[in-house]
């Protein structure tokens, strides 16, 4: 006897009360053969997220996401996109109340430019070397292209996972970016222009 065929498509009051955010994360996902693969997030909702990846989810295989901003999301792809896939977010209420508030925060945050830095200005420490931590206590030497207030462009040869939580120096923060030569750090906290001066020798206003 054929099994029935299951439907994973989300009901369609699931789809009316979830609003999709567009925004511009990454992260990792794993398929359920256990290989993970790297991914960005095309949008999302508290019910449903599709994601650009060069490796496809098959409909009604289980994935587990790690995302920037996010962090571990749990799901069911419904379908395949030209680039990627789309899935259900397997959540509780809780998760998903996290989850909206999350999206709302990300929204705004990418509407106003944070990741680029673009709200302070650069410069140029005076004293560009430096260390980088990983959380788990290796360390790095690095070289500060510019700082600002929020963040860094460092030149270093390993490029720790986007989402990463890094040290530089004493400030904390995590990777936002990777480019040619190094990463990007957002600081945990926008910092004090007399903190960044003693530190590296960069005067921001």
């Amino acid at each position: 006897m054929r099994a029935a065929a299951i439907d994973h498509t989300p009901a369609t009051a699931e789809r009316r009360n979830f609003q999709r955010v567009r925004v511009k994360i990454y992260g990792r996902f794993m398929l359920e053969d256990r290989t993970e693969h790297p991914c960005q997030v095309i949008d999302m909702s508290p019910g449903n997220v599709s994601l650009r990846s060069k490796r496809i989810g098959q409909p009604g295989e289980k994935i587990i996401a790690y995302l920037d901003h996010i962090g571990r999301v749990e799901g069911i792809v419904t379908r395949t996109l030209e680039d990627g896939f789309a899935m259900t977010v397997i959540a509780s209420e809780r998760k998903r109340d996290k989850l909206a508030a999350q999206l709302t925060w990300l929204a705004n945050k990418h509407e106003l430019d944070l990741p680029e830095d673009r709200r302070h200005e650069r410069v140029a420490p005076r004293n560009p070397s430096s260390i980088l931590q990983l959380i788990d206590g290796r360390q790095y030497p690095c070289r500060i292209i510019d700082l600002s207030l929020s963040g860094a462009a460092v030149e270093i040869d390993v490029k720790p996972a986007i989402g990463v939580q890094v040290t530089l120096g004493t400030m904390r923060g995590q990777v936002v970016r990777h480019f040619e030569d190094g990463i990007a750090i957002e600081f945990a906290v926008v910092q004090r222009p007399e903190s960044l001066d003693a530190e590296f020798g960069g005067r921001l206003t």
